[in-house]
């Protein structure tokens, strides 16, 4: 018998403990302290992406996991369509060019920057042949399909596509049609008439797989695949479905997601061009009715909007990635609670070393520390007790607090070294619910709020160890607003410009303030963590009600990240992958911590075992 690194050319090891880098794939190693022999497995989970800006359903989708186009559907309970697009860059959605021709139930193709719409229901009726090609920034009209029809599928390109399938009314079609970048032709035809399938592949290699046939039959399991002049009935899926979502580029490798045998569903399954193989990982939220990345391949793929139960749309995005290594799902843990019940003051630090002053009304100096799991009160407290928000940079033994209220506009600047504060040169203006970024010899101040009279303000200064210089204006004057990062790089967010929360965002490059994509919450008062390019924003006052939504920022745009456990306006520091947020409003005063842990990633072992 052939010796197994002889077959496989690497050897059966004896370690002691798993490995954890991604030369594991394809070893087998007995594990001499568990006893037993194991390996690593390729595996596909689903994680959350960004939220859609639009919560819909019957919408399309075309393009990849990092590339992908949403387009059509409508947003429930409304009955009318939608012809806005939107574009999702791997991690937000932003918007693109609407669609010419408002409409849902629609098909298709091809990739963000050369997409294709076909076919689909303008409400409320009739059924439309229409096409349209985006560009990456635009739809123009196509040729018209053969026959208008609604619950149509796509696959292939812009220039190379295939509409199959789908409902010309007033029951299902076994039609197929030929896209060659400017008209329609007729294909072959499916082995049945069916709408609401899934689709993957190219023009000349295509799989088409579920849906239904009102009236005929119930959801299908079929799966055909067609070889540019005909289809041909292969395996099928292993669980019946319709309105179900697939991607792939070859009919050799797809995935089959979501759907409805009955009610919606999350499960997933993958195609090897000969089997669908039920896969240990579904969907988070089960749904139908959906948009999906079709042109990715099945070790990537996308699914966005939908329906996961009559007529209640949702914006979630969730990704599929397959590989030897498992995701463990970013989380908020409680951590521990403050000596004292606190809001509106500051924090600064890392997770494990972090540290917490003022407050109030009532105004406090009070300070305390952190070091990962309790809180200890510093000898040390504020010279100028103060709260409704001041402002705070650097770490535990070099730390810097400004502004705030105490009740009157505080301009007073003072240092911290991890026992005592000392106090250095005023602010230029006296404010509070100011913003500030920094380490304690480099620190900007933005934003704020004075009174009286009462105004927000765009003012900035720098800090350089000793004193204060004013700088250019933010783009957009509010208070309760935060921020991250280096004076060369800095970020700030969120906040209130008068009674109306922002989702606002600006970056500083060291000279100048540019606006930014705003977050998808609105809110004051938040949480910050991480890096201009890397950052991380919790919590938040909406006037009322409190936010409990996480966000992330990865220098361009912000995506949802999962929520704390208590809803609160708060402080907090730290990286975006490592945070910290302590006490805050609920209304009332609170003295609770949480620690934010991000998503990252472990090799999937596998214990070989004998049957």
């Amino acid at each position: 018998m052939s010796e197994y690194k002889t077959l496989f050319g690497k050897a059966v090891k004896a370690l002691a403990s798993d490995p954890t880098d991604a030369g594991a794939e394809g070893q087998i190693w007995y594990n001499t302290t568990d006893g037993a022999f194991k390996t690593v497995l390729n595996v596909g989970s689903w994680s959350s992406g960004g939220n859609m800006g639009t919560a819909r359903i019957l919408l399309a989708g075309a393009g990849t996991q990092t590339a992908a186009l949403g387009f059509g559907g409508y947003q429930p309970p409304s009955p009318g369509g939608k012809n806005a697009t939107e574009e999702y860059d791997g991690s937000a959605w932003t918007a693109g060019g609407n669609l010419g021709s408002t409409r849902y139930e629609l098909g298709g193709a091809g990739y963000q920057t050369s997409g294709l719409a076909f076919g689909g229901e303008a409400p409320p009726g009739p059924n439309v042949a229409a096409t349209e090609e985006y560009d990456g920034s635009s739809w123009t009209a196509g040729g018209n399909m053969g026959d208008g029809r609604r619950s149509v599928r796509g696959a292939g390109t812009q220039t190379a596509a295939l509409a199959f399938g789908g409902n010309p009314g007033p029951s299902s079609t076994n039609a197929t049609e030929e896209y060659n970048g400017s008209a329609w032709t007729t294909g072959g035809v499916l082995s049945e008439s069916k709408q609401g399938m899934g689709g993957a592949g190219i023009q000349t290699a295509a799989l088409g797989f579920g849906g239904k046939s009102p009236g005929i039959s119930p959801t299908i399991s079929a799966t055909e695949s067609y070889n540019g002049s005909a289809w041909t009935t292969v395996n099928p899926l292993n669980t019946a479905r319709a309105d179900i979502g697939g991607s792939g580029a070859t009919d050799t490798a797809a995935l089959a997601f979501g759907g409805e045998p009955a009610t919606a569903t999350n499960s997933t399954e993958s195609w090897d061009g000969t089997n669908w193989t039920t896969q240990s990982n579904s969907l988070a939220t089960a749904r139908k009715q959906f948009g999906s990345a079709n042109f990715g391949p099945n070790t990537s793929s996308l699914a966005f909007g939908g329906t996961p139960g009559p007529l209640t749309g949702t914006n979630a995005t969730e990704e599929w990635n397959k590989s030897i290594f498992s995701p463990i799902a970013a989380t908020w843990a409680s951590g521990g609670n403050l000596n004292t019940a606190v809001n509106l003051g500051t924090t600064f630090g890392t997770q494990t070393a972090t540290v917490q002053t003022g407050g109030g009304p009532p105004f406090t100096g009070a300070t305390e520390e952190y070091d990962g799991s309790t809180w200890t009160t510093s000898p040390g407290s504020l010279n100028t007790p103060r709260g409704q928000v001041l402002a705070s940079s650097g770490v535990l033994t070099a730390g810097l607090a400004f502004g705030g209220g105490t009740p009157s506009d505080s301009n007073a600047t003072e240092e911290y070294d991890g026992s005592t504060w000392t106090t250095t040169g005023n602010m230029n203006l006296g404010r509070r619910y100011i913003s500030g970024f920094g380490i304690q010899t480099a620190t900007i101040a933005a934003g704020g709020f004075t009174s009286p009279p009462a105004a927000n303000r765009n003012n900035s200064e720098e800090y350089n160890g000793s004193t204060w210089t004013a700088g250019p204006t933010i783009n957009n004057a509010r208070n309760g607003l935060s921020g991250t990062g280096t004076t060369s790089a800095g970020l700030i967010f969120a906040g209130s410009p008068q009674t109306l929360n922002g989702g606002f965002t600006e970056e500083w490059n060291g000279t100048a303030w540019s606006e930014q994509n705003d977050m998808s919450v609105k809110r004051s008062q938040v949480g910050r963590a991480g890096t201009q390019t890397d950052a991380l924003v919790a919590g938040g006052n909406q006037n009322p009600p409190y936010s409990a939504a996480t966000e992330g920022y990865d220098g361009t745009s912000w995506s949802t990240r999962p929520s704390m456990t208590t809803a609160r306006a708060t402080s907090g520091d730290g990286t975006a992958t490592a945070a910290i947020v302590a006490g805050g409003s609920t209304p009332a005063a609170t003295n609770a911590t949480e620690e934010f842990t991000g998503e990252t990633f472990v090799l999937d072992y596998k214990t070989i075992t004998t049957s």
